[in-house]
């Protein structure tokens, strides 16, 4: 059974930076997308970047473009996202997800990942 955890969230402020990361374990995918939502009270989870296993270029949402960077861990099952020039408005549950096959051509929603994370929370104060 695939099971993802996040990790490194925390409480910054604002123009900060965070590292999380994504465990998976479980899984015997040869190829694999993993993406990065965030969801805020209140708010539709948001898409914010993909990660594919067989290369290319990953996917960021306008909303994180130029601050967030996703990248493969130092293990093989870990991606990283790394947050940069944080905004009290990036305040959110984030959370992890994975396919076992390609990412999405464009823009992602919740509905096209099978396994999730339980989430980490971000906070930027002001």
């Amino acid at each position: 059974q695939v099971q993802l955890a996040e990790s490194g969230g925390g409480s910054v402020q604002a123009g900060g930076s965070l590292r999380l990361s994504c465990g998976a374990s479980g899984y015997t995918w040869r190829r694999y997308c993993v993406a990065w939502f965030r969801q805020a009270p209140g708010k539709e989870r948001e898409g914010v970047a993909t990660i594919y296993s067989g290369g290319g270029n990953p996917y960021y949402s306008d909303s994180v473009k130029g601050r967030f960077t996703v990248s493969p861990g130092n293990a093989a099952n870990t991606v990283f996202l790394q947050m940069n020039s944080l905004k009290p408005g990036d305040t959110s549950m984030y959370y992890c997800a994975a396919r076992g096959y390609a990412c999405p051509y464009a823009r992602i929603e919740a509905a096209d990942f099978d396994y999730w994370g339980q989430g980490t929370q971000v906070t930027v104060a002001s």
